[in-house]
């Protein structure tokens, strides 16, 4: 059988599995704040809800999310919110003068903190899964062992006293790797949580989860996973369970699904799509999509097939 080749390129990322998550569900980061906060200062959430990021490029503060943390952050250190919550951000030492956001070149001699803040967007409904299985709210410290993050700090910090052209693209970039290397890490810092992320740092159940990624269109069965990743078949079944709280058949569905919406959001045919997703019914597919996503998988080719639609050329308008 082939593996998917339209739309997703399976290939791209065969030996790792969560590469392949974060390939398909296509995050999209930009940066709303990024300046040196002076003053007697304070600043709250941006929009409740949304994923977003902070992370402090020059001094420390204060930061209050009600019920969940309160205490304060240094220079690097880096808070993630799947979902923000309310908070606060306030200066630790109480600062003169009104509020002011400068560009930090202007505010060399002047005491505050510098401030990036992030807004993360993804393209596909799957990334929900990913975002339920984070905590509402958590935080990297600073670390030299953490090179990632030490590496991103130097580079924003360089950037902002040596700006130029495309400088907003170049920090919306470098959020994207901040924000992935962020989710990463707290899954090396939290094996032993349960959730969907968690199969992913699990080393025998992360080689069938490759597999089933590699080939989602095969006839698989609980025993044929099991041997993917040489577990017998009660083994496999009682660890995927414990480790992520789906049933490995669970999340078979799961990931042929997400790969289903965005091959059909790229103006993949239904049936073409149910074959490379492992359906020869294209019935049983599409009642399948409907159950995950609420939503006709018609619906979402149709959709496709207008947006990619080329525009009306007009430009014979302004002839003469």
């Amino acid at each position: 059988m082939n593996a998917v080749n339209n739309g997703y390129d399976v290939y791209k990322y065969e030996s790792d599995a969560l590469s392949s998550v974060f390939h398909l569900i296509s995050l999209n980061v930009s940066v709303y704040h990024n300046a040196k906060v002076c003053g007697n200062w304070r600043v709250t959430e941006h929009h409740l809800g949304a994923t977003c990021f902070h992370i402090v490029t020059v001094s420390k503060l204060v930061l209050d999310v009600p019920g969940h943390f309160h205490g304060a952050l240094n220079t690097g250190d880096l808070v993630i919110f799947p979902r923000e919550l309310s908070h606060v951000m306030t200066s630790v030492m109480p600062l003169e003068g009104a509020q002011r956001h400068l560009a930090y070149r202007e505010a060399l001699e002047m005491d505050g903190t510098g401030l990036l803040c992030g807004s993360v967007r993804f393209r596909h409904p799957g990334s929900r899964f990913i975002l339920d299985a984070l905590p509402p709210v958590f935080i990297i410290r600073y670390d030299h062992s953490n090179y990632w993050l030490k590496s991103l700090l130097d580079i924003f910090v360089a950037e902002n006293m040596h700006s130029g052209p495309a400088t907003k693209v170049i920090f919306d970039k470098l959020s994207e790797l901040l924000f992935t290397y962020a989710i990463r890490q707290y899954l090396m810092d939290h094996p032993s949580e349960v959730g969907m992320l968690a199969i992913f740092g699990h080393t025998r159940l992360a080689v069938a989860i490759r597999e089933i990624h590699r080939h989602p269109d095969w006839e698989w069965t609980l025993d044929i996973m099991a041997r993917a990743a040489a577990m017998s078949r009660t083994v496999f079944a009682e660890t995927f369970k414990r480790v992520s709280g789906w049933t490995p058949g669970q999340y078979l569905t799961w990931w042929r699904m997400q790969l289903a919406w965005s091959l059909l959001s790229d103006g993949i045919t239904l049936a073409e799509t149910a074959n490379q997703v492992g359906y020869k019914s294209e019935s049983a597919f599409s009642r399948a999509f409907q159950r995950m996503f609420g939503t006709a998988a018609g619906v979402v080719r149709r959709s496709a097939a207008r947006r990619n639609t080329p525009p009306l050329d007009s430009s014979f308008l302004a002839r003469d």
